[in-house]
């Protein structure tokens, strides 16, 4: 069970908090192994819009192993990031927090926190546009990005403001309960599965993923669930309850690739997936990601990334 410590300080951002909260809790409804607290120096706070948060946690002492410390951003974050409660965050954090143990993700303003307590010393990172030459001025020995959705740089995350904290929480969701966890979250959700720009790609099963047509996200899962199994566009077609004709053309509008396509790529990382286990033969790993025969893997594999898949598992 991994435990999810929402750190809260005075006049914390309500969106920063249950944007990213409500992403973690879907996902431990579907499964995932998260259990959530929220925490602060004492025991009652209010939020931006002026809600009152009681019965906070006080901050663990020791934080458990492998715990996720979510630092979140102030209202006004010049003055009340300041205070007496948000300092002792800061405290609590370089006395308690450690990178060997522990992971650090940062929405909005908390990003200034990390940065006085000096976790980002060496680090990548970014905040809030309207604050990045303060977390400049908080981390000098920091790397400041500005225009990314989101920055992870090992065990510390950051992320650019408010809505971008769904962002982050998705992207840390689907690296520690697999991506169609991190797939289920963002569609109960209603949100696209975003990056910035200059982030690693999303993954195949993420990818072309940014639309709302129920009918086609249906199909995406029947495929990314069971890639071995032999869908084609008809058999696909009947499971959603349309024809393969219109379900091709509504494919292609809201993905921006074929059926095919989309196919081929879950069943080439399902085959990248199996290869890191040297214990399979070319034969299973063929089979078990869906392809015809170890000839025709070797042939996609060979075509898609230059080499056999014997040489790319060396």
């Amino acid at each position: 069970m991994t435990e999810l410590y929402f750190v809260l300080t005075p006049n914390f951002m309500l969106l920063d908090l249950a944007g990213p909260a409500e992403a973690f809790q879907i996902a431990a409804n579907h499964g995932a192994a998260y259990r959530l607290h929220m925490v602060a120096p004492v025991a009652e706070l209010t939020c931006s819009i002026g809600l009152k948060q009681h019965q906070l946690s006080p901050l663990p002492e020791p934080i458990p192993h492998n715990a996720i410390i979510v630092l979140i951003g102030a209202q006004n974050s010049k003055v009340n990031l300041q205070l007496p409660e948000a300092q002792q965050v800061v405290a609590w954090l370089r006395e308690h927090f450690d990178t060997d143990l522990h992971q650090l993700a940062c929405v909005c303003s908390g990003t200034m926190l990390a940065a006085y307590a000096g976790l980002l010393d060496g680090r990548q990172c970014t905040t809030h546009h309207e604050i990045l030459e303060r977390l400049k001025t908080a981390a000098p020995k920091a790397q400041v990005l500005d225009d990314r959705i989101f920055v992870q740089d090992g065990m510390i995350a950051t992320s650019a403001g408010i809505c971008s904290g769904i962002d982050l929480a998705l992207h840390l969701i689907e690296q520690d309960a697999g991506s169609l966890i991190a797939q289920a979250v963002a569609r109960e959700m209603v949100v696209w599965l975003r990056r910035s720009g200059q982030d690693t790609q999303l993954s195949p099963w993420l990818a072309h993923r940014n639309h709302l047509h129920p009918m086609v996200h249906k199909a995406q899962d029947l495929i990314s669930r069971a890639p071995a199994e032999r869908w084609t566009l008809d058999i696909v077609a009947a499971q959603v309850h349309t024809s393969g004709r219109n379900l091709a053309r509504l494919f292609a509008q809201h993905c921006g690739v074929s059926l095919h396509q989309y196919q081929l790529a879950i069943r080439i990382a399902t085959a990248k997936a199996l290869l890191a286990n040297p214990q399979l033969s070319i034969e299973h790993v063929a089979e078990q990601a869906g392809f015809a025969s170890a000839r025709d893997f070797r042939r996609v594999w060979q075509k898609e990334m230059g080499l056999l898949p014997s040489e790319s598992r060396k």
